[in-house]
């Protein structure tokens, strides 16, 4: 073969083709960003549209359906929710009951976690798993033998007018702050282990005591820990429903998602008017979920990371 056939073949050969691994990267990033974002607008469809119909009036949606154009937005609903709810004395019952329980849940599984990580024993991780396992049993499973135990136990009358558990929001507290500190536990467990043991021994070469190591060198380090675990604490029992349906008899005492069935009749709803008393329910979770963001993304992976 000649010298000028060769190139000639090679000068008409097809260049072989090149995929670039900057475009295969683009195009995965792009494909899961669409993914994300139908993915977010599907967790919002009922949001936005329970905020779409509580402007609207219930005359407007009972002529032309909830899938049309309304005629007219109003406040009215907002404004008729918050009277006829009766939604401040809701608010505060929720209070009442939400701050003990975060209050008291943090304060119970510090000092658990704190013996469990500082200390080896011969029980140590038999404790953290007895704390742990009572997140996974279901809440509905012991609805009726709680209701029978609260029914049964009583109280003195400064903490329940019943005189028993039973009816009672301290009873509320107790039942939140058994479900959740087995969680907290385990979250402050493995971030008190990232902690440096030689701060306790250093501590304790001063003449610290146990108590003194917990309240004045360890807790101080697990505020981080600590604000994120409120920030979900806070959420998860303010949006409780089920205990408070079972425990609380009554209508008086109920937290705020528990008395948004005063907006439902026995034979008509409303649901433009329970749609604007759920918004406005929700407010303060949203107060606190964009004041605490930080620490509220931060507490999603929380407790994570091997000790």
């Amino acid at each position: 073969m000649s010298a000028d056939t060769l190139a000639s073949r090679l000068v008409t050969a097809p260049a072989p083709s090149i995929t670039r691994p900057g475009n295969r990267l683009n195009a995965t990033r792009v494909a899961l960003h669409t993914f994300l974002v139908l993915t977010c607008l599907v967790w919002l469809a009922p949001l936005l549209w329970a905020v779409f119909a509580s402007f609207r009036t219930y005359q407007d949606t009972a002529t032309n359906g909830y899938f049309s154009w309304p005629r007219e937005l109003t406040f009215t609903n907002f404004t008729t929710a918050w009277t006829q709810a009766d939604l401040p004395h809701y608010f505060l019952n929720t209070l009442v009951i939400t701050l003990p329980a975060v209050a008291i849940t943090l304060f119970f599984s510090s000092m658990v976690a704190f013996v469990v990580s500082r200390f080896s024993f011969k029980f140590n991780l038999t404790l953290l798993m007895v704390f742990t396992a009572g997140n996974l049993l279901p809440q509905q499973v012991i609805a009726v033998p709680l209701y029978r135990i609260y029914l049964l136990t009583p109280l003195p009358s400064w903490l329940s007018d019943s005189g028993y558990l039973l009816d009672s929001q301290f009873g509320l507290v107790l039942i939140h702050v058994a479900f959740q500190t087995g969680f907290c536990t385990f979250v402050l467990t493995n971030y008190m282990k990232t902690i440096p043991k030689e701060l306790s021994e250093a501590a304790r070469v001063d003449g610290a005591g146990v108590l003194r190591q917990y309240w004045q060198v360890i807790l101080p380090l697990c505020r981080p820990a600590l604000a994120a675990l409120a920030t979900l604490e806070f959420t998860w029992i303010y949006n409780d429903f089920l205990w408070a349906i079972v425990l609380i008899q009554t209508g008086d005492k109920m937290p705020i998602t528990s008395a948004l069935n005063n907006l439902s009749g026995q034979y008509f709803t409303d649901n433009n008017l329970v749609a604007a008393g759920s918004l406005l329910a929700a407010l303060p979770t949203l107060v606190v979920f964009f004041a605490l963001q930080r620490q509220f993304v931060s507490g999603l992976t929380l407790g994570s990371a091997k000790g």
